[in-house]
């Protein structure tokens, strides 16, 4: 049976990878930020606690709440997003972003390498966005959302340093886009009103794409930045790429 641990399990998308995984009979180890209500994950989820990706021990808790487990896949999936413009830049809310999404998921991997928790032809991915991408961001999309973009580019490029770090211990590392998600997370930032223009999909649809995509990846494939869903829900795919684009798509830096 596989092992997988899922990073930002709470709600959202990580409530769904982990409820898939569940169901396809995997043992799932789920992080959550404080406790949750009794019946948020199915039965069987081994839920850790109190782990605040932003903080430099949450690395140290999630290895105490494994055990003696090996891991064959790793999905860190914790975010934070917060709106910006630039009459209005926060300066507290982007050491946030950068802390959660680029900065913690060196020291949690590298507790996870330390001791030796990743099985053989183990998986790591990072959910990012295409957010991320430089190359995807036009003058027709406009500026602002600065700590949300460069968190997610310095997301990024973590993956491709862990990609070269980890290729001779046999881990694959891939950096996913899952999606434009109908979440509490786009809610909260207005995005909901987007979310039929723009071809928002539930969690469940994105963690099942993402899995699909994810279980087909290999070595060959370490380092690389996808969207398993393609381009359509990313609003400048076809103006800087092109038309007739395949999918899956692989991502531009």
């Amino acid at each position: 049976m596989s092992t997988a641990l899922v990073i930002g399990a709470s709600r959202g998308l990580g409530l769904a990878l982990t409820t898939s995984l569940h169901s396809k009979g995997q043992t799932v180890f789920a992080t959550v930020r404080s406790p949750v209500k009794p019946g948020t994950f199915p039965e069987g989820v081994r839920i850790i606690e109190m782990v605040d990706v932003g903080n430099e021990d949450a690395g140290e808790t999630i290895v105490k709440g494994l055990g003696d487990h090996k891991l064959d896949l790793v999905i860190i999936n914790a975010g934070y997003f917060k709106t910006e413009t630039i009459d209005k830049p926060i300066f507290s809310e982007e050491l946030e972003m950068y802390k959660t999404v680029a900065i913690g998921p060196v020291f949690l991997v590298h507790h996870l390498v330390k001791g030796g928790f990743f099985a053989k032809d183990a998986k790591l991915v990072l959910i990012t966005t295409e957010g991320g991408s430089i190359t995807l961001r036009t003058k027709e999309e406009g500026g602002g959302n600065y700590g949300h973009h460069g968190s997610k580019a310095a997301e990024n490029m973590v993956g491709k340093l862990l990609a070269h770090d980890l290729v001779d211990s046999g881990v694959t590392v891939v950096m996913i886009h899952p999606g434009f998600m109908r979440t509490e997370m786009t809610k909260g930032v207005g995005y909901d009103k987007f979310w039929e223009s723009g071809g928002a999909v539930t969690p469940a649809d994105a963690a099942e794409s993402t899995l699909d995509f994810v279980k087909n990846v290999t070595i060959k494939d370490t380092g690389t930045f996808w969207a398993p869903r393609g381009p359509r829900d990313i609003g400048e795919a076809e103006r800087v790429l092109g038309k007739n684009l395949p999918t899956p798509l692989q991502l531009p830096w």
